[in-house]
């Protein structure tokens, strides 16, 4: 799967971003983009074909190994991804807009195209809500489908065509453990960020329109 898009869309984002989403840019495409390419990736590769029960009953295998892994983490992952970092076209397109909307009119409409004020504002809350109700679904989605953030090293399956309860074994789960807490730990840092920005925009934009009003006020 290539990335290059994804790398391209951040980079294009932290033009824009405060210094707090520079550092939501550098947790994405470090802490979770690049592990996931190097490492975990790697990890669940096999995971169908190192998945072994202790019986040979055609079919029971599968059908063990599709109860408990509904979907692939590796997909899940990717996925997750892709949707917490989507969002942020909505200010790249904004920001397109500005600069096109300025090139139409031969003048300059705004101080700066990428300054975050007005309707970029406003655009730039709406992609860190986005991003956030995303990180929150993807973490509940993992832990429903799952049964918790753990990696068990043996589950026990009894569904047909099985013709009784039967063992079956993940391969390396310690391994999978780890990562699969450093990703979820990575999205959650990614959560306070998200809320941190928010709350620093809305706070800054409060302070200026009191100040603002508060001028006029004294004029």
């Amino acid at each position: 799967m290539s990335w290059r898009f994804l790398c391209d869309l951040l980079s294009g984002v932290n033009k824009y971003s405060t210094g707090i989403g520079r550092v939501w840019v550098a947790v994405v495409f470090i802490f979770r983009l690049l592990v996931y390419v190097v490492a975990a990736e790697n990890i669940w590769k096999y995971e169908h074909d190192e998945f072994e029960c202790n019986i040979k009953q055609p079919g029971c295998e599968n059908v063990c190994f599709d109860h408990f892994f509904p979907v692939s983490h590796v997909r899940l992952w990717a996925l997750q991804l892709i949707m917490v970092s989507t969002p942020s076209l909505l200010v790249v397109f904004h920001v397109a807009y500005r600069e096109n909307r300025e090139k139409h009119h031969n003048r300059r409409l705004y101080r700066s195209p990428g300054e975050i004020d007005g309707g970029l504002l406003c655009t730039y809350l709406i992609s860190l809500i986005l991003k956030t109700g995303f990180e929150i679904v993807f973490l509940v989605l993992f832990y429903k489908l799952y049964n918790g953030f753990k990696v068990p090293h043996l589950v026990k399956c009894d569904m047909r065509p099985c013709p009784n309860t039967v063992d079956c074994y993940i391969s390396k789960p310690t391994e999978k453990m780890i990562f699969l807490y450093f990703l979820v730990a990575t999205s959650c840092l990614c959560i306070v960020l998200n809320l941190s920005e928010l709350s620093y925009l809305i706070f800054k934009y409060s302070i200026k329109c009191y100040l603002k009003r508060h001028i006029k006020r004294c004029q």
